[in-house]
């Protein structure tokens, strides 16, 4: 068993447990759940879905539900509630605001909530990046509502 964490790494006493059945949810819908699946890995748009280990992933996608993840899969803090990696981030992806507002449109979706890791590595923290993607996803999905997790920007 491994762990994600740098904080965690020194707790072995602490290894991840295996989750009970009963927290195990069902694919409600196969091929909505594969639908999602494919226009996220096709776009390669990160979500909290994945990168947390969410045990209600395939009952949201099942649904159409996601929450994209911007900036990266890899976040500066090592905050150990979360299951997200930490480490140090590559570049931000100039395409990203594109990629997530054409998801968001195939999708078809009524509600997009866009998070993202911390990032402490750029002078903003990441603030004109959420910028360009919430402005590009409100262009090409103007019905659509949008629901932004910020993190402080330091």
């Amino acid at each position: 068993m491994t762990t994600r964490h740098p904080e965690k790494v020194n707790k072995p006493i602490n290894p991840i447990k295996k989750k009970p059945d009963w927290i195990r949810s069902k694919l409600i819908n196969s091929k909505e759940f594969f639908l999602t699946k494919t226009i996220v890995n096709n776009n390669n748009l990160i979500t909290v879905c994945q990168e947390a280990n969410c045990p209600n992933i395939t009952e949201c996608w099942s649904k159409r539900h996601a929450t994209f993840m911007i900036m990266g899969d890899t976040c500066t803090r090592a905050c150990a509630f979360c299951d997200v990696k930490t480490g140090k981030p590559g570049k931000l992806d100039p395409l990203e605001p594109v990629k997530i507002a054409d998801a968001v449109l195939k999708l078809n979706l009524r509600h997009v909530v866009i998070t993202s890791v911390d990032r402490d590595d750029l002078d903003d923290g990441g603030s004109n990046h959420f910028y360009e993607v919430i402005n590009q996803t409100r262009k090409l999905n103007p019905n659509t509502s949008i629901e932004v997790l910020t993190p402080d920007f330091l």
